[in-house]
């Protein structure tokens, strides 16, 4: 299901825009990722953002429904042996640590928790929204664990307002520091998480429930 037309605020407290963000391929058709370690977060990290470095960009874009190759990295996402989850359901925004992250709509904060191992969200928050009856769930994924002592169950939030930060590794989850966003229409009984990444015989349901982001982030 598509997204209605609204105005929002920035994510990052900026519009992203091609002068300031490069898109990152973490498919199978980036050659480069063979000579990662990606096991190795330090290793990792220098990847990322030594390319950020070198074409002086401030942000890093990792695209939706990407089928990627990176998740090989974490058992996290085998879930079984015949269903290993590499399509990526939300947007990724590579950015330094401590970076500020902004609510792009009016809601409530619906949960958070941190989901700890190693792959994993770290500390993670969900945000409820009321779009004229239908509610819309935002998820802000691989924040500081410093951020989860701003939250408080049912408090609201406007656009604009400072919600999280961006965590470091090893408390994100052990990513190279990055704002992993996902728009979700049902939240079922999930608290504080829901999956972010899909198999390719789930997609179907995961196209529908998790809208394409791109309306609330403007670059694409």
């Amino acid at each position: 299901m598509s997204l209605p037309n609204f105005s929002s605020f920035q994510l990052l407290g900026e519009t992203l825009t091609p002068t300031n963000t490069l898109p990152l391929d973490f498919t199978e058709a980036n050659e480069a990722l063979a000579e990662v370690n990606l096991s190795d977060t330090v290793a990792f990290n220098a990847f990322v953002f030594g390319q950020l470095q070198a074409s002086s960009k401030k942000y890093g874009i990792g695209g939706y429904l990407e089928k990627r190759a990176i998740y090989r990295r974490s058992e996290v996402f085998a879930t079984t042996a015949s269903s290993f989850r590499n399509i990526h359901l939300g947007v990724d925004i590579w950015a330094a640590a401590g970076s500020s992250v902004y609510a792009p709509l009016p809601g409530k904060v619906h949960s958070f928790q941190d989901n700890k191992g190693f792959g994993n969200y770290g500390p993670t928050l969900i945000l409820s929204h009321d779009l004229g009856g239908k509610t819309l769930y935002s998820l802000y994924g691989h924040l500081s664990s410093a951020s989860l002592s701003w939250f408080e169950v049912g408090r609201r939030v406007e656009a604009g307002e400072q919600i999280c930060e961006i965590g470091p590794f090893p408390e994100n989850g052990d990513w190279p520091p990055h704002l992993h966003f996902q728009l979700i229409w049902d939240l079922g009984h999930y608290w504080g998480d829901y999956p972010g990444v899909a198999a390719e015989k789930d997609l179907d349901f995961y196209r529908q429930n998790c809208p394409d982001p791109a309306p609330l982030i403007g670059i694409f």
